[in-house]
């Protein structure tokens, strides 16, 4: 199987979705290492997930501003790649080797707060991963500013994707990836697996 673009897939909380994932093409599985996250996973049950599926980057994700605390999660579950939501740990944990996600929410920022972003605190960051905790409208200006910024920085969209509009938004805007949310099926507000289904389908390679 393969994907037209690359696919991250985050907040995976069981081996069903992530063999799913693994097997429809998908370029990186994350799952959250805060055990104060709903969509949590332990150590012993990250590992066994592992050990299931092969040919994707496990990320592990962290909202951890400590850079003591997330040296010990990288010690515990030794991810692929390491997901943070703080721009300012970046120069510092570059030191460790491992490829790096920054995590930025598009709902908590204005136009003007993301350029500068961009322009000042993304340089360590293999990735930047725009996702937004509540639902997102594209309109011109936010079109207009991601069509500069991904011309010009490693972009995984993560907001605003659905079956419908996937095509159309690959087309438009020049991002490395898209990303989509995992996480339990049951839970309210959670978008229903069914819907990433969706989209993975839509952007298979035949």
């Amino acid at each position: 199987m393969a994907l037209q673009t690359l696919v991250k897939i985050s907040n995976v909380t069981n081996l069903s979705d992530a063999r799913y994932c693994a097997g429809m093409g998908v370029d990186m599985l994350g799952f959250s290492m805060d055990s104060d996250s709903p969509d949590y996973i332990d150590q012993k049950k990250f590992d066994g997930i592992r050990g299931w599926v092969a040919g994707v980057q496990i990320v592990g994700e962290t909202t951890a501003s400590d850079p003591e605390i997330i040296e010990q999660l990288l010690d515990t579950y030794q991810p692929d790649v390491l997901q943070v939501d703080e721009s300012a740990l970046l120069p510092y944990l570059v030191t460790f080797g491992k490829p790096l996600i920054l995590r930025i929410d598009l709902a908590q920022m204005t136009l003007d707060q993301l350029n500068t972003l961009f322009h000042t605190g993304t340089a360590d960051a293999d990735y930047i991963l725009l996702e937004s905790n509540s639902s997102i409208h594209f309109d011109d200006d936010l079109k207009a500013s991601l069509q500069r910024l991904a011309s010009r920085y490693p972009i995984l969209l993560g907001a605003g994707i659905s079956a419908l509009n996937v095509h159309d938004l690959l087309t438009e805007l020049p991002v490395r990836g898209i990303a989509l949310t995992g996480g339990d099926e049951e839970r309210p507000g959670n978008k229903e697996f069914g819907e990433l289904m969706d989209i993975l389908e839509a952007i298979e390679v035949e």
